[in-house]
């Protein structure tokens, strides 16, 4: 019997091995740019055109390499970072396993001209899908300038399950981010199709992070900074103010190096306790110093999962510095001069006499005895009068009423009673006719009203979230545009991701009755918002959309509209602890039975409950 073994030919492997390297042009992006930094680059550029479908450009003003050691850095497994084993757990490089240009050049077409300092001429080499095309010297600067084209050319699968551009870029903005954010003190451009999306220079890390997520997170940092034996931790934190349901500006980062951490990311929330409402974010950047044999950062093969040695009481560390910054703030005084409806107070005199506060009391007071006052009497008279509303049918009986002709969807037995759903929509067409005219609201949060199967109760939020929905659906398809000018327009700030989700979505938003001005820079100029939203803080509320569309990563336009009419509906709809009148709580139950869907909200969460006649009999039984 034949062997049926066999070693893989390098370009099959180099394909497996960037299948976990090499995942979108994101991917390319910070490889080629961890690899200027550990170059010693000061200045590194990014050219990025059709999302890095076309090309990535990475040009540095590195060391530059030999002409050997350019042809060298294409094999797999070639690093000049690493000599031995035990150099695994002492690194102080980005990259170190020789894997990442070896992966490129086995899914694309590159072109890289290198030169060292103090040689005349550099080296041009061209490779095209693990294939060397041509090695020849050039004149070029000092540095490296690597050319990515035609990514995953070889690969057609994986070319065609890359996402939108829009997606696509904002992926490797995310990715230009995370190290942007670490090393402030080399100067970064992006560019894309030609338009400069960052020019940052050499800064500090306050003003770096400024400089990416624009000047409205300045007023919101609380620096933080602590020295161990263990670790050293600086950074800052958000104050409890900058709280926000969908938070993206969360950072770790260990030994200059990007990390998800959610055990420390829960130290953080954790300080935060009682301080913020439950489910909102805070943002932070927060650094890590730890000694290297401390880590391990080989565990994943991005490198964003890191193991710490001392994990736990590192854990303590960051929890008492978070709660000290956030203490500091809190101690600062601040003056408040809108006096009004305020107690005055009096200043206090030490040579002034003060007296004792005296106490006055009936000393014959009884409680027992009886009241002088005439007894209250209730009159019977007219009483037919309070049920005028009401229609009322002499001729059927009250078992016919309250008969179990509906069939419940879903029940769920809680132990006493039975709350079942509205199960199609004849059932709730009947339910609505035979529903009592009048209505009860139970602490300010549900609506009870009587029907024909029992007790209807409605989530008066989540109906009404379900109702501006589908209007806003209509709304969108209908192209019927209700815009509201606004007296004093207001400005949002966005970072450069968020700009181009936002330019994305502003048809949509544009047609949903949102008038969006592009001042430069990442700010807007909100001059209209839709009809029916007055007194919603504007800027929240188009900050949360557009932390909604990114969160659900689409570019189909009926997906997009669905995310904006949620986003909208959930801040427009009526909260819970509001009051209604009979007539509200009635127009509120007509519309969510005119809905297509009354049993849930659009995100899936029930709306309707009905406690059937025989459960709530039941409870009365002797």
């Amino acid at each position: 019997m034949s062997d049926i073994i066999q070693l893989l030919p390098d370009s099959v492997a180099n394909q497996i091995a960037a299948g976990e390297v090499i995942q979108r042009p994101a991917s390319v992006v910070k490889e080629l740019v961890e690899n200027a930094i550990d170059a010693g680059a000061s200045n590194i550029n990014v050219i990025i055109v059709d999302a890095g479908r076309t090309s990535i450009q990475v040009i540095d003003d590195g060391k530059g390499m030999s002409e050997t050691d350019a042809r060298l850095s294409f094999e797999r497994h070639a690093t000049s970072k690493i000599r031995k084993a035990d150099d695994l757990f002492s690194l102080h490089t980005m990259g170190f396993r020789g894997e990442a240009l070896a992966s490129i050049a086995a899914v694309a077409q590159i072109d890289l001209k290198t030169r060292m300092e103090g040689e005349d001429l550099g080296t041009q080499l061209t490779i095209s899908g693990s294939r060397f095309v041509g090695q020849e010297p050039c004149a070029c600067p000092v540095g490296s300038n690597f050319t990515v084209e035609n990514l995953f050319f070889n690969v057609p699968a994986r070319r065609k399950f890359l996402k939108s551009n829009t997606t696509e870029l904002n992926n490797i903005i995310t990715a230009f981010e995370r190290i942007v954010l670490v090393y402030p003190q080399i100067s970064f451009t992006l560019h894309s199709n030609g338009t400069e999306l960052f020019n940052l220079r050499s800064c500090s890390y306050r003003q770096r992070i400024v400089e990416v997520f624009g000047k409205r997170l300045n007023q919101d940092l609380l620096p933080i900074g602590v020295d161990t034996s263990l670790c050293r931790i600086h950074g800052f934190v958000g104050k409890p103010e900058s709280a926000r349901k969908k938070v993206l500006q969360q950072y770790f980062f260990v030994n200059e190096r990007y990390m998800k951490h959610a055990y420390f990311h829960k130290a953080v929330m954790t300080a935060f306790d009682r301080l913020i409402p439950q489910g909102e974010q805070i943002p932070y950047f927060l650094y890590f110093e730890v000694p290297a044999e401390n880590i391990d950062v080989n565990i994943h093969p991005t490198k964003t999962e890191i193991k710490f040695e001392n994990e736990q009481a590192i854990w303590q560390i960051l929890l008492a510095s978070v709660k000290e910054a956030v203490g500091k703030f809190n101690d600062v005084p601040s003056i408040d001069f809108d006096t009004e409806g305020k107690p005055d107070i009096p200043v206090f005199n030490p040579n002034g006499s003060t007296s004792a506060p005296k106490i006055s009391f009936n000393p014959q007071y009884n409680p027992f005895k009886q009241s002088s006052q005439p007894q209250r009497t209730t009159n019977t008279e007219s009483w037919e009068s309070l049920y005028a509303g009401l229609d009322t049918n002499t001729e059927t009986p009250q078992t016919d009423l309250f008969g179990q002709e509906d069939t419940p969807v879903g029940n769920v037995d809680n132990g006493e009673t039975i709350i079942s759903s509205v199960a199609t929509a004849p059932d709730a067409t009947a339910m609505i006719e035979d529903k009592s005219p009048t209505h009860y609201q139970y602490k300010g949060s549900y609506i009870m009203t009587a029907v024909k199967s029992g007790l209807m109760i409605i989530n008066q939020h989540r109906a009404h979230v379900r109702i501006l929905y589908e209007a806003y659906l209509r709304q969108l398809s209908e192209h019927k545009v209700h815009s509201q000018k606004v007296l004093f327009p207001e400005m949002v700030q966005f970072s450069v991701s968020d700009s181009v989700i936002l330019e994305h979505i502003l048809p949509e938003m544009t047609e949903m009755g949102f008038q969006l001005d592009n001042l430069g820079g990442g700010s807007y100029a909100v001059n209209g918002v839709p009809a029916g939203i007055e007194g919603l803080n504007a800027v929240t509320l188009i900050t949360d959309m557009v932390a909604a569309a990114i969160e659900s990563g689409t570019h189909v336009k009926e997906e997009i509209d669905h995310v904006l009419a949620l986003s909208l509906a959930r801040n427009a709809a009526i909260p819970q602890g509001q009051v209604l009148s009979n007539s509200e709580m009635e127009s509120i139950v007509n519309e969510l039975f005119a809905c297509s869907n009354v049993n849930y909200t659009p995100s899936g969460t029930p709306i309707i409950a009905i406690m059937q006649q025989h459960d709530i009999e039941h409870l009365f039984d002797s």
